[in-house]
């Protein structure tokens, strides 16, 4: 049965050919996706990998990758520096014996007014003014860092020396006994990936899902010819197992040609993924992007297998009921039982919304991998359902022969009516949950839109704790004369404000960690308007600065409540911020960063106020969610054009003798358009409205964010496709009247 199923598959002539070359596609491009997927987590946890050494700093119970505890420990701060829209990560520490555990990538620790930097740091120093970087970092470097830990070939890292007598005071310092080597990110050293895995795998899976329709689809070309030819088989004696092995042999031969042209469609795109910027705005090393042998083998294996236990479940109708398919019996109706997957999706994200996500990254990936996964089959499940339902409001009102024809048509088989548009309807659900997220993470922190000219003011912090009372506490008691005279003397620098701490506590309360209210002098302010303006006549006004966000500001400067304290009094209360006020200009703001960290070493670098350190990040993240959309409506045009055509090829029949019995063809097409457009109008505001509320319910989970509604760019690619859509049903017209001509009335 095996060779006669390789004959009917490859000899089976034009048609069979067809089906063939659709499925290897549909089946490599969903190979290539996989795969990339999973060489894109790969490289993640890789350069997670060589960024735990970073974490050894951090307070908390022993990680499972730590080495043995050395008797020596070893003072150790860890700030985040930046220069320019570049993260430098700074390692300062001081060894308390000849035992002290050393980081990865270096040979031996570095001493008083001794440093490692990373390759890309010492050609930017070299190439850099001391005076907007190379100041900031005391002594002078004596070697490279390794690649072991380096995250990306372009990262940013230095280890500085110090003596230990003078680290153990500084704010943050930290005793470490042994350097992490397990896997692991932090926000605090580069960017978080925990979200960046969940939305590659979100993303993924709404990649997948279209194609897996364009594979069912494609399967399925011409699936009533294929299953009166499987019924004829049986009724002359075969076996449903033989039947089986016939179908499982054509479904494995397209399967087994599309993994091998997947695997050669991400080896052709491997070169490209590497020169492309990665997800977490870094690229990855060679190494990085690669696959294991286990994801080969999930992949090799796995596809084939599921391309086989697909062939046998689509034809289930011919192993159990020969003679029902011979007659065209009508399939049964589905029932109500379609919606509780779709249910069950939503109730799983809308739990974690209610509960707060799992603390672990890979709890988080697993559950809302999950929770969307469930809901994007919950829409493709109860599709035919409501389809059905639609069918039947349809037919029930209207007396038009097209849309009754159409009405009882979807009826009849709704699980067909709905699979022509199901890729569609995906489509539509992953460009909602897309264009929610992106637009939300954007909108709350990307580049502010209506802040002009704040993000060219430097702040430098001095809150190092606060009383049980929520007093704060600073570092500073006051800023020396020699020090604000250097800063207005830097070029670029229009003024320098001085924050001061208000004695009866908090100015006005801190809406999150990173809003530092006080007092301000308003004569230092006038010359920094972008962060408001004082009342008339007001000496000291109360203020709220926001570090390294877009705050909840007017496009107006606001107008900032007076204090009751004098400006001698406010010279003699501890200081809380320094703002420095620049023209914008890189050199401008790179040379008061230095002049702060020279000024204030161990304190932790200035921040921009509402500036937006992670932009490349999250503009990464917009382009992925645009690569998901486009592809995901390519992909579903492609389902679409090859559905509708096949369902007109398997209907030719009584379509041919619709036309003899006097149907004109003007109604035909009208019955065609009506058949794809009904499903089609029936759940798109449906799964759009699932999609934001999905997405509503992960911001709300995961980032405590609300959901911003979308721009005009949504309502453009949705009637945008929706147009391409009938266009493409259009496009078949011509096909309906070539195959529905009196020849094909004739009984087979």
């Amino acid at each position: 049965m095996i060779r006669f199923g390789l004959r009917l598959t490859l000899r089976g002539g034009r048609e069979a050919a067809t089906r063939l070359v659709m499925t290897a596609v549909a089946v490599a491009l969903g190979v290539g996706l996989l795969l990339i997927m999973l060489a894109g987590i790969n490289a993640l946890n890789a350069q997670n990998g060589r960024t735990a050494w970073l974490n050894s700093g951090q307070n908390g119970p022993s990680q499972p990758g730590r080495v043995a505890p050395s008797a020596d420990p070893l003072w150790w701060v860890l700030t985040t520096d930046q220069y320019g829209t570049r993260s430098i990560d700074r390692v300062d520490l001081a060894a308390t014996g000849p035992r002290s555990p050393v980081p990865p990538g270096i040979p031996h620790l570095p001493g008083p007014g001794e440093y490692y930097a990373s390759p890309a740091l010492t050609k930017l120093l070299r190439t850099t003014p001391a005076a907007q970087l190379g100041d900031r970092f005391p002594g002078h470097r004596i070697g490279t860092i390794g690649p072991a830990a380096l995250p990306a070939p372009n990262s940013l890292i230095i280890v500085i020396g110090h003596p230990a007598r003078e680290l153990a005071k500084a704010p943050g310092a930290g005793q470490v006994t042994s350097i992490q080597t397990g896997t692991g990110g932090n926000a605090s050293v580069g960017f978080d990936t925990t979200t960046i895995e969940i939305i590659i795998a979100v993303g993924a899976l709404a990649l997948l899902f279209p194609v897996l329709i364009f594979v069912s689809t494609a399967t399925r070309l011409a699936a009533a010819r294929r299953e009166q030819r499987f019924a004829a088989i049986r009724l002359t004696g075969a076996t449903p197992r033989q039947v089986s092995v016939i179908s499982t042999v054509e479904s494995s031969l397209s399967a087994l040609a599309g993994v091998a042209a997947g695997f050669g469609l991400y080896l052709l795109l491997h070169p490209l993924l590497l020169a492309a910027p990665s997800f977490t705005g870094q690229p990855f090393a060679p190494g990085d992007l690669s696959l294991r042998l286990a994801d080969v083998l999930v992949v090799a294996i796995g596809v084939p297998v599921a391309a086989a236990v697909a062939a046998r479940i689509a034809m289930r109708r011919v192993q159990i009921t020969p003679l029902g398919v011979a007659r065209r019996v009508t399939p049964p109706a589905p029932r109500a039982w379609r919606v509780i997957p779709l249910l069950a999706g939503l109730a799983e994200l809308g739990y974690f919304a209610w509960a707060g996500p799992p603390k672990s990254s890979n709890g988080q990936v697993l559950v809302y991998f999950l929770g969307f996964l469930l809901t994007l089959a919950g829409v493709v499940i109860a599709g035919p359902w409501l389809t059905m339902a639609g069918s039947r409001i349809l037919a029930a009102r209207t007396s038009r022969p097209a849309a009754l024809i159409a009405g009882r048509r979807l009826g009849d088989n709704p699980r067909a009516a709905f699979r022509s548009v199901s890729g569609l309807i995906v489509a539509l659900f992953v460009t909602s949950v897309a264009v929610g997220i992106t637009t939300t993470i954007l909108a709350d922190h990307g580049a502010p839109t209506n802040r002009a000219g704040v993000g060219d003011v430097l702040a430098e912090s001095f809150i190092v704790n606060e009383t049980a009372s929520g007093q704060p506490i600073s570092a500073v008691a006051a800023v020396r004369s020699q020090v604000l005279a250097r800063l207005l003397s830097i070029r670029g620098v229009r003024q320098v404000a001085v924050i001061h701490i208000s004695p009866g506590g908090a100015t006005a309360p801190r809406q999150d960690e990173s809003s530092l209210p006080g007092l301000v002098s308003c004569a230092q302010l006038a010359r920094i308007p972008a962060l408001g303006r004082c009342r008339a006549g007001a000496a000291v006004a109360a203020i709220t600065v926001y570090l390294g966000q877009a705050g909840p500001h007017s496009a107006q400067a606001p107008v900032l409540p007076a204090a009751s304290v004098s400006p001698q009094r406010l010279q003699r209360l501890p200081v809380e911020t320094v703002l420095v006020g620049t023209n914008g200009s890189a050199a401008a703001i790179n040379a008061a960063w230095t002049e702060l960290e020279v000024a204030f070493p161990y304190l932790g670098p200035p921040s921009p106020v509402s500036g937006t350190p992670s932009q490349d990040v999250y503009g990464e993240l917009q382009r992925l969610s645009e690569v998901v959309i486009v592809a995901s409506l390519v992909i579903a045009g492609c389902s679409l054009a090859v559905s509708v055509a096949s369902g007109l090829t398997d209907r030719k029949r009584p379509f041919s003798l619709l036309r003899l019995a006097g149907a004109p063809l003007g109604l035909l097409r009208r019955v065609v358009a009506l058949e794809s457009a009904a499903p089609l109008a029936v759940i798109a505001l449906l799964s759009a409205g699932t999609g934001f509320l999905a997405s509503q319910l992960f911001l709300s989970s995961e980032l405590s964010e609300t959901l911003r509604p979308p721009g005009i760019a949504y309502y453009v690619i949705v009637f945008g496709g929706l147009a391409a859509s009938l266009g493409v049903i259009a496009a078949t017209f011509p096909l309906l009247d070539r195959i529905t001509g009196p020849e094909a009335a004739r009984n087979e």
